[in-house]
């Protein structure tokens, strides 16, 4: 504020009319507060999934809108995935149709208020910030929203969210507490072979149509935790309301918030889907909650994420993915897990599709590495009729020795090691050509395995708890034993 009583051009303020001095006096602190006009650029080529402007200086992540027609009638949003020289790289979150060369391109800012008239404040700046924000809060409870946080449910305008980045928020390793406390799904086999840690991370493995979803959708349901988060990324349309109408239910979406970003939508929508879904995730563990993230699928994810690297000039590598998509893989996982000192966790799921149920699949064998366990679901145990159709000799859970019990360890294990030795001898088995006797372990396997498989199957409505789980286990081994 001007205090000497002398405007810009050095002529005293105090010997004018009142009125006029005041006006004088508002017109000075305006112009201390001033705004930089916005810049804008032009679009200069449109080439598959990549648009190319000029005339802006902007980091990697902000967020755009590609306007043309003379009244901006044609729009799209787009964001920076990269740049070179003088140029970047945009792509597109909805159809280009309609663009033309020289369209107008503007970053999108948050807004900006002037100061108000007669009241000394700080000067109102651009922000910086121009990334993506969505809307999180608690008001998402029981929603179904798309990758951009637009309601697609039919039913009211979001209310109790706040707009939110939905970067990533890395807490420190040491920071994070480890895996110690049993989490109940609900699914006897996990529960009793393969126990969960709140906290952990694993990988569903499963080719098309083994009953992943019907897996997840168990979880979702009947797993002790106090918010579930899903991602429906990159898959059939037709399946997000059949997840949500016929798999999770009505019980389990009262306390769940579904982010679908089919396979219909632009790669740049389905990644922002994950991070969007992750973002969410996080919000109610740090509130101090216990959230169950289930994203189906990763693989979605890294294809789309193959789809913009390579479409900017990335050269490809592994099997066609270049080398960026391995690094965001692990960006994305390592957001889940325990919060700051135990307050919230997120435990999280994450499907693998294994494309002609080839396990060696390069994002299969990434997300062995940095997952805390995968579990394995085999077409041949389908098949059977064997539901869910979990292979517990290829699956593992890396944590269940820090939660469960010795006795518990040691039940599973044998459990395995009985179910192994049996499949491992089954063909003689079948044939015959096996002869009672010649192997004590063998015999026992032959005794235990229709026990163990029965344990070990579930219909989708059926909750099994950790502790009924348990003692099916010792059951199964114990009875035949006898």
């Amino acid at each position: 504020m001007n205090t000497s009583g002398l405007d810009p051009s050095g002529v005293s303020t105090t010997a004018l009319p009142g009125a006029l001095r005041t006006m004088l006096d508002d017109a000075t602190r305006l112009a201390a507060h001033a705004q930089p006009l916005a810049t804008h650029g032009r679009l200069l080529r449109a080439a598959g999934l990549v648009l190319e402007a000029s005339g802006l200086r902007l980091p990697v992540g902000a967020i755009c809108r590609v306007e043309s027609g003379l009244d901006g009638e044609q729009a799209v949003e787009a964001e920076v995935v990269g740049f070179g020289a003088d140029r970047l790289f945009l792509m597109p979150t909805g159809q280009v149709t309609g663009l033309s060369p020289g369209s107008r391109v503007s970053p999108i800012d948050a807004p900006v208020r002037p100061p108000k008239l007669g009241q000394a404040s700080h000067p109102w700046r651009r922000s910086t910030d121009r990334m993506r924000h969505l809307p999180i809060g608690t008001g998402l409870l029981g929603r179904v929203v798309d990758a951009c946080g637009v309601p697609i449910d039919r039913g009211p305008l979001l209310d109790e969210v706040r707009n939110e980045p939905i970067q990533s928020r890395p807490i420190s390793a040491m920071d994070r507490e480890p895996v110690r406390v049993p989490l109940d799904t609900g699914v006897r086999a996990i529960n009793a072979l393969l126990t969960v840690g709140r906290g952990q991370r694993l990988g569903l493995f499963a080719g098309a149509g083994v009953g992943k979803s019907v897996l997840l959708g168990m979880m979702a349901r009947f797993t002790a935790a106090d918010v579930i988060v899903v991602g429906l990324i990159g898959e059939r349309g037709r399946e997000v309301k059949e997840f949500i109408e016929d798999i999770l239910g009505e019980d389990g979406r009262r306390r769940s918030v579904v982010v679908a970003a089919p396979a219909d939508c632009p790669p740049l929508l389905r990644m922002q889907g994950a991070n969007y879904a992750t973002a969410i995730a996080e919000h109610f563990r740090d509130q101090g909650l216990h959230v169950l993230l289930l994203m189906d699928s990763l693989t979605r994810y890294a294809m789309a994420a193959r789809e913009i690297a390579l479409a900017i000039g990335e050269p490809p590598a592994t099997k066609g993915y270049p080398p960026s998509v391995f690094a965001k893989l692990p960006l994305l996982v390592e957001r889940a897990g325990n919060g700051r000192d135990g307050h919230g966790s997120i435990t999280a799921f994450y499907t693998v599709l294994a494309e002609g149920d080839d396990q060696t699949d390069p994002i299969a064998d990434a997300a062995r590495s940095f997952l805390d366990g995968h579990f394995v679901l085999t077409r041949a145990l389908a098949e059977g009729g064997h539901y869910p159709a979990i292979d517990i000799e290829q699956s593992i859970s890396r944590v269940m020795h820090n939660v469960a019990t010795e006795g518990h360890v040691a039940m599973a294990r044998r459990a395995k090691a009985m179910w192994s030795r049996y499949q491992r001898s089954r063909d003689l088995i079948s044939v015959g050509a096996y002869v009672p006797g010649n192997d004590p372990e063998t015999d026992q396997s032959i005794a235990l395995f229709p026990r163990i498989a029965r344990m070990l199957q579930q219909s989708m409505n059926e909750r099994s708890p950790l502790g009924e789980s348990l003692r099916g286990l010792e059951g199964a081994l114990g009875a035949a034993q006898a």
